[in-house]
């Protein structure tokens, strides 16, 4: 690999074809152009800073050290130390990420991890709860207090309009046009989708809006815009919607699953009962069908059950 690098602009110094350096670069860039969550951005800065590691202790520190030796001792050691397959194709898919970055921006003039094999992953298919089970849990959150009205409509929303928890978290009153039916969510990427917002979560938010949103609100000494609050009157965070779920599913004494189930659970039963799938995936905000295209599988593993239960001859 030649060291004479390209230089494009005032950051393509000699310290910026250093790992770390790289990778501080490219998440900035990274995070600014595609507006990823802290958490994302995280997450790839750990697994980058852990190559970075087993790079150093070879002897490697700059990008153009790298060759596709080193990268598939990388793979091959994560293997040897029991990662999981997912994991281990999450950190390869990171360094390979950086690394063609590295090529587009000149510091590299060949990318030496494009044929760098990864595990196969199976992918599983998604937990989904039964609609007579949903039904059921619906009506667990107590409607005598503030916070069991507001968990009611917490989860009519979750399941009767198909969010991601942080895009449920995210709303703000102003989204919720109950007038029209609709609600302005705010997906990844910053892309928003309207969707429509059922009649037995129109009747929760109602009552939550009126009830006791107000009675969350004047307990916090400051106002917050935050459609769903918490009980000090803030916006509710994402482990909180999970502990509410599990809190009614672990009394009632169901099978416990996250509050992504309920997501699940919409587009499962859109699809069971006669949605077509372009439909399901502009509600569920998906940017390429194959990605929806996993609830057809869980459609169909549910009638192979149902035949193989119900048909005499199955």
């Amino acid at each position: 690999m030649s060291s004479n690098l390209h230089r494009r602009d005032g950051d393509d110094t000699p310290a910026a074809a250093e790992i770390g350096a790289a990778t501080e670069r490219w998440l900035r860039g990274l995070a600014a152009e595609r507006d990823l969550s802290p958490n994302t951005v995280s997450a790839y800065r750990s697994d980058l800073a852990q190559f970075a590691e087993f790079a150093g202790r070879v002897g490697v520190h700059r990008l153009e050290q790298i060759d596709r030796r080193l990268l598939r001792r990388f793979v091959a050691g994560l293997s040897e130390k029991r990662y999981a397959r997912r994991s281990i194709a999450r950190k390869a898919s990171a360094v390979r990420s950086l690394l063609t970055w590295a090529v587009k921006t000149g510091l590299l003039e060949t990318h030496p991890a494009y044929d760098l094999g990864t595990p196969k992953l199976d992918r599983p298919l998604p937990q989904v709860l039964r609609a007579e089970e949903v039904a059921h849990l619906l009506e667990l959150p107590p409607a005598d207090d503030a916070e069991g009205t507001r968990d009611r409509a917490v989860l009519e929303l979750l399941y009767g309009s198909g969010l991601r928890v942080g895009e449920l978290c995210g709303l703000d009153v102003d989204d919720l046009d109950l007038r029209s039916g609709r609600v302005l969510v705010t997906g990844k990427g910053r892309k928003q989708r309207r969707l429509p917002v059922g009649e037995a979560a129109a009747r929760a938010l109602t009552t939550y809006l009126e009830e006791a949103r107000p009675t969350l609100l004047g307990r916090s000494a400051r106002p917050d815009h935050a459609l769903f609050l918490n009980a000090r009157g803030m916006r509710l965070q994402r482990r909180s919607v999970r502990r509410i779920l599990e809190k009614y599913l672990a009394a009632d004494g169901g099978r416990v699953v996250g509050p992504h189930a309920l997501r699940h659970s919409f587009a499962t039963h859109l699809l069971d009962n006669g949605a077509d799938l372009r439909s399901v995936q502009e509600l569920l905000g998906h940017e390429n069908l194959a990605t929806t295209q996993i609830y057809t599988h869980v459609s169909t593993e549910r009638l192979r059950a149902v035949y193989e239960q119900s048909h005499p001859r199955a």
